[in-house]
Formats: structure tokens, C-alpha cells, sequence
């Protein structure tokens, strides 16, 4: 009962951020991701500058409402490297750590349910900010040499945790639709990419999951993949999960039926996956400093499958 209160509490803390959020940016959902620029650091650096200034006026028009913990959470966003920025609707997102121009290996975190333009930053490791600084700390630990840049990527609207949307893969195919461009354009240039996907993001993940040129998918805390089983994605990636013993997640029916749910645990021996160790933390812990699921993680975005502790 106390989890349920937990989560109810935090879906409506959601949906109100939410609310207040399309109050202040009124008008149609967010539009679809722009493309990708030209990967140099000319092309990259003008992209970043022209999305810090849309976010210095998203913070004033959030200030100038009334609504103080967007303008803040905007605020603390400006001066940061990103890709796209979109506050209409509930908000679009995608911030990069790392030289894009240079980067041999990329990583996209794909986060899932109550992720917001609010949460972006504001919830530590919690957070697709915190999480890739988180990440890419660890990775700089492993190998301080190694080419690579990491994407905090909310280029869809995530749904609420307790709301219909969490149990259909409405949002996810979305999320699948945007992403899949992305994850091109990075190929294209060259460049590994790995797919690094938490909670109903990684239904996202398994969605956008056939034939996309990646080398890696991670799902994490997963309610599932939308996919009966590896083979079923029909990817010629490495497909990893990890489930941390303190995770929720595992009391959740991995099911699908009359089109709700996601099917099987991709954490389940049954689902094919490449299992890997995620310590004893909760759904909200996989980047947590020091933890055994960030080094896991970090090995995986680095490409090295040798290193993962099963």
C-alpha cells in the first residue's frame, strides 16, 4: 500500500507539472525532433547556441506565469550542450556530453515514465541529466581516452506512471518514430551507437529496436519490450538487461493483453537477453556513483562486453 501511495503521489505531481507546463507554453504537443546538424564543431556549436537562447526565453515566459520551478529547472539548463529544445506541450529535450564532432561511440539515454522539461535535471541520477553526467563519469574512469558522447534524449512525451498511457505502447511508438532518424544520422556518420534504455523507455527501445543500426541495447528496470523475445526484435545488436533486486519493476505483470502491457521480462533467462548485475538498488538507482549497475553500464557504452559482471 505505502508503493502505491508513493507512485499515485508522484503521477499527480506529474500530471501537474504537466498542466502547468502546456499553461505556459500553450499550443499543439511539442513538434518531432529537429534533424541532425552536420557533425562538425562549427555546425554542432551554432545548434547549441541557438537552443541556450530558447531556453533563456522559455525561463522568462515560465517566470513571467508564474510558474517558478519550470523557470528555475529551465535556468539551470542554459549554457548546456543541446541538440533540440522544445517547450511547447509537455517538452522536448536532448542534451549531449561529450565532443559529438570527434565521438566514435555514442550512447542515447532513453528515459521512461513522469520525465518532463521540470525533471529533466532537477532529480540527481534520477534524471536524464544527472544520468548521463553520471555515465559519463564512470566511462571517463574506465578509459579517459575513449571517443565517445553520450545523448540525454527526451525526444518524446513519456507518459505518466499512473495514467492509461503507462500501460500502452501509444507514447512508446512515438518515442520509436523520433528516435529511429536520430539513431540513423549518427550511423551514418560513422558512428556506434548504443542504446541505453530505463523503465518504459525501453519499450521505446523496443519499438525502434528492428534493423536500427545500433550495437547495443540496454534495458533497465524494464516493464518490458513490447517483444516476446530477443529474436523477435529483429536486431542484430547485443541486447543486454539488468534488474536491480530492490527494483518494483519485478512485481509489475509482464504481460500483454487486449493491447495492454509489454510482454515478457527482457531480465528473464527466457527473454534471450545478456543479463548483467545491477546490485540490490531500486527503479531509480542504476546510475547511482559506484554502483555495480553504472560500471556494468559504463562497460557496455564503451563496448566492452568482456568487462560486465553477469
Amino acid at each position: 500500500m505505502r508503493l502505491r501511495r508513493v507512485i499515485a503521489v508522484t503521477a499527480a505531481a506529474a500530471a501537474a507539472v504537466l498542466a502547468t507546463t502546456a499553461a505556459v507554453f500553450p499550443g499543439v504537443p511539442a513538434d518531432r525532433p529537429q534533424p541532425l546538424p552536420a557533425l562538425t564543431t562549427p555546425a554542432l556549436d551554432a545548434r547549441y547556441a541557438a537552443d541556450s537562447r530558447m531556453i533563456a526565453q522559455a525561463a522568462r515566459a515560465a517566470d513571467r506565469a508564474g510558474n517558478q520551478g519550470l523557470a528555475r529547472a529551465l535556468e539551470a539548463l542554459r549554457g548546456q550542450h543541446f541538440l533540440d529544445f522544445n517547450p511547447r506541450g509537455p517538452g522536448l529535450a536532448v542534451e549531449v556530453l561529450g565532443d559529438l564532432a570527434r565521438a566514435r561511440r555514442v550512447a542515447i539515454l532513453v528515459p521512461g515514465s513522469d520525465t518532463s522539461l521540470t525533471t529533466f535535471d532537477s532529480r540527481g541520477t534520477a534524471s536524464p541529466g544527472g544520468t548521463a553526467r553520471a555515465l559519463a563519469a564512470q566511462a571517463r574512469r574506465i578509459d579517459p581516452r575513449a571517443h565517445l558522447a553520450i545523448i540525454a534524449w527526451l525526444g518524446y512525451a513519456p507518459p505518466a506512471t499512473l495514467s492509461p498511457g503507462v500501460l500502452t505502447s501509444g507514447d512508446a511508438e512515438q518515442g520509436a518514430l523520433a528516435l529511429r532518424p536520430l539513431v540513423d544520422d549518427l550511423a551514418r556518420h560513422g558512428d556506434q551507437v548504443v542504446l541505453i534504455c530505463h523503465s518504459y523507455g525501453s519499450v521505446v527501445c523496443g519499438l525502434a529496436a528492428p534493423h536500427l543500426p545500433v550495437t547495443d541495447i540496454a534495458a533497465i528496470g524494464s516493464p518490458g519490450m513490447d517483444a516476446s523475445s530477443v529474436q523477435t526484435l529483429h536486431t542484430t545488436a547485443r541486447v543486454w538487461a539488468g534488474q536491480g533486486a530492490g527494483d518494483w519493476i519485478r512485481d509489475v505483470p509482464h504481460i500483454r493483453l487486449l493491447g495492454l502491457g509489454f510482454g515478457p521480462d527482457p531480465a528473464s533467462p527466457a527473454f534471450g537477453a545478456r543479463l548483467f548485475d545491477c546490485g540490490g538498488g531500486g527503479h531509480s538507482g542504476y546510475f547511482q556513483p559506484g554502483s555495480i549497475a553504472l560500471r556494468n553500464l559504463a562497460d557496455i557504452v564503451l563496448g566492452d562486453a568482456g568487462r560486465v559482471t553477469r
